[in-house]
């Protein structure tokens, strides 16, 4: 009777709510440390009066109070040479180029179906620059040992072919720094009891988690994202330097078909699941819980502000038996990606041999 008993007032305890008034917000007229109003959604400075309205967990509201939108009218559009723009007909990106330079084919796919594009006034000249640290030859190096290490591709491909026209494209980037602040409810389980009488304690916790994003990062093209280009677009921005026109001559710049606002839509998708590990992490930290479950989450970005960043490729195509074979090679770190053709034989014979394996160690076995 008093087991069962005790088992109740355990049971009583599942939904028993915990909320963290106490945060690590700073006012920002006085700096003293803001608390959380749970019955208001606020937070408020109890030295100055500030106060400061949160969204509700459960709704997963985004606010934005920042409009960093008006700064696009601040951006400079002066690349500081004159510059020209072409469009691929067939792939349909869009590359910008020194106004002297001649531009026969797609920089992007090889294609000659190119025609050049008016008026880039409107396109926002970049705050900075990854420069190049891969070479032209460095990087006709890098493919041949590429190709060399692919384990099907014919004897023959890997004698005779060869990149030819390996150019440099800069591809544009967007990052964006930011404050957050987010209201958050969990529930937390707590383990007690061993054996066949383990169970969980259930307990509801919320409050306000704070994190700051530094450069989360959106490519800037809805038109080059090819597989090869992909797999080799992670870039130390941390070396950026400002722009210049004499880094970028002679190199094509691609025209960014995603927007400013645009990109701050795909940041803010790629920022929730950090600010969940980031309120996972933390809420580990503090009470150790066994489980954490059911975590809501609404925030408010403050502060926003953004770069517009180019950052290096080399593209180049190769023949082989009539067929185009793309390559990207990262301008920055040498990292290469693409497809190799296929010798229909050699796989064959990797196939024989690992049959021949397989079946003689299932002899070993009997």
């Amino acid at each position: 009777m008093a087991e069962n008993m005790g088992n109740d007032m355990m049971e009583n305890q599942i939904e028993q709510d915990v909320t963290m008034e106490v945060t690590d917000k700073k006012c920002p007229q006085c700096g003293a440390t803001l608390k959380f109003n749970p019955g208001t959604m606020s937070l408020s400075c109890e030295f100055c009066g500030y106060s400061k309205q949160l969204p509700k967990a459960e709704t997963g509201e985004a606010v934005v109070e920042l409009d960093f939108k008006t700064a696009t009218i601040r951006s400079s559009c002066e690349w500081g040479t004159k510059k020209k723009s072409i469009v691929c007909k067939q792939c349909g990106g869009e590359a910008i180029y020194d106004a002297l330079d001649t531009a026969a084919t797609c920089p992007f796919c090889g294609s000659s179906s190119v025609m050049p594009v008016d008026n880039i006034e409107d396109v926002m000249s970049p705050g900075g620059i990854v420069p190049f640290e891969i070479s032209k030859e460095k990087a006709e190096q890098l493919f041949k040992s590429w190709l060399g290490g692919k384990l099907f591709a014919p004897k023959a491909a890997k004698q005779s072919c060869q990149a030819k026209d390996f150019q440099g494209i800069y591809l544009p980037f967007w990052t964006y720094d930011c404050d957050t602040t987010s209201t958050y409810s969990a529930r937390l389980g707590f383990e007690y009891g061993s054996g066949d009488n383990k169970k969980i304690r259930w307990k509801n916790y919320s409050g306000v988690y704070d994190q700051f994003i530094d450069d989360e990062i959106v490519y800037g093209s809805k038109k080059t994202v090819s597989p090869e280009l992909k797999a080799v677009s992670n870039f130390d921005f941390k070396k950026i330097q400002p722009y210049s026109p004499e880094i970028v001559a002679g190199f094509a710049a691609e025209r960014y078909s995603v927007g400013l606002d645009e990109g701050w839509t795909k940041a803010q998708q790629t920022i929730k699941p950090k600010l969940h590990s980031g309120l996972t992490n933390q809420l580990r930290k503090a009470y150790h819980p066994d489980r954490i479950e059911g975590i809501k989450m609404a925030t408010n970005y403050d502060n926003i502000t953004f770069k517009y960043l180019l950052a290096p490729i080399w593209m180049a195509a190769f023949k082989y038996n009539d067929k185009t074979y793309n390559i990207a090679i990262n301008g920055q770190t040498g990292r290469v990606a693409g497809k190799s053709p296929i010798s229909a034989i050699r796989v064959i014979i990797a196939i024989i041999i690992a049959i021949a394996i397989f079946a003689f160690i299932m002899s070993l076995q009997k």
